[in-house]
């Protein structure tokens, strides 16, 4: 399994930016994944999930401004990240876990396939 993140960049406050996820390497459909933020000296944190069933979750810091979506012609995961702020600036990682079925699934520990990470910038 290999997940690819790109998209990543610096971007004032209030921009925008779209994180891609290209999956490969799996023939089962509809894992779930999730995109996960982390800052140095802090731990991993969910941003969004989305299940088998393809229902999204989101956390509160980003509700509102993140949205999830897949392309599953192309097995890639997005994450568009609008009206950006300082505290949004992190590494972005693309997760998926395939003995997962439904449910909000914030833990980091649930998911056995990671990207590398992309990083997002976000400062004036």
């Amino acid at each position: 399994v290999q997940l690819v993140e790109s998209g990543g960049g610096s971007v004032p406050p209030g921009g925008s930016l779209r994180l891609s996820c290209a999956a490969s390497g799996f023939t089962y459909s509809n894992p779930f994944m999730a995109w996960f933020r982390q800052t140095p000296g802090k731990e991993r944190e969910a941003v969004a999930t989305l299940s088998h069933w393809g229902d999204i979750h989101y956390s509160d810091s980003v509700k509102g401004r993140f949205a999830l979506s897949r392309d599953n012609d192309n097995n890639t995961l997005y994450l568009q990240m609008n009206n950006l702020k300082s505290e949004d600036t992190a590494m972005y990682y693309c997760a998926a876990a395939f003995a997962l079925y439904e449910g909000k699934r914030f833990e980091a520990s649930e998911y056995n396939h990671w990207g590398q990470g992309t990083q997002v910038t976000v400062s004036s």
